[in-house]
């Protein structure tokens, strides 16, 4: 059982979250799109289904306007003042805007980053096939982590690693080039590179 305090505290607690999650459920009320008989502003700005203007009106006269070309009533500019209405297919108009939507996000494509392992003791023929397998993963459009795992004593000497990378970085120059340089990090010096940009 809670005391005199105690259950003030957790009343205007529980008040505080109920006024909240009202706040949030307005909120997202609001993104949605006002189409027909939700349109409920004293006066709009109508455009036809044609895209011409006509002019300033209560949301019923527009209503009717819609029911006589047999289409809907959506706001499209909320913020305007007065707001803008448009006489439109909203179905039709959904199903090309979700079509649109579905278009774009096919056509965006996810950049990987792909790891080449290259070693101090690299030789001129494996360097060289690294160095192509490189070249193809930048032209399909994904960057490229360049790794040097540091054995033993290797880690005594930096320099060498740096030189190979710059090596591989020149190799490379054609296509891409040098995002971040390349830095030690524990036993691995990585560097990483991206795409020549398009000018």
């Amino acid at each position: 059982m809670l005391h005199g305090g105690k259950l003030i505290h957790s009343v205007l607690f529980a008040l505080k979250n109920h006024i909240f999650i009202w706040g949030c459920l307005a909120i997202s009320r609001e993104q949605q799109v006002q189409v027909n008989e939700e349109i409920r502003d004293k006066e709009i700005r109508v455009i036809g289904a044609d895209g011409s203007q006509l002019g300033i009106m209560s949301s019923s006269e527009a209503l009717d306007k819609a029911a006589e070309a047999n289409l809907d009533l959506v706001k499209i500019a909320p913020q305007a003042t007065p707001p803008v209405c448009k006489i439109m297919d909203y179905g039709k108009y959904r199903f090309e805007q979700q079509k649109r939507e579905k278009e774009a996000k096919k056509n965006q494509r996810t950049v990987d980053i792909k790891e080449v392992r290259l070693s101090l003791s690299i030789d001129t023929h494996d360097f060289e096939t690294k160095v192509k397998q490189a070249i193809k993963f930048v032209q399909g459009g994904d960057k490229v982590k360049a790794t040097i795992r540091f054995k033993g004593r290797e880690l005594g000497h930096p320099e060498h690693g740096l030189e190979i990378m710059k090596k591989f970085a020149e190799a490379m120059a054609d296509v891409a080039v040098v995002e971040k340089p390349a830095k030690l990090e524990g036993r691995n010096m990585m560097m990483f590179l991206a795409a020549k940009p398009n000018k």
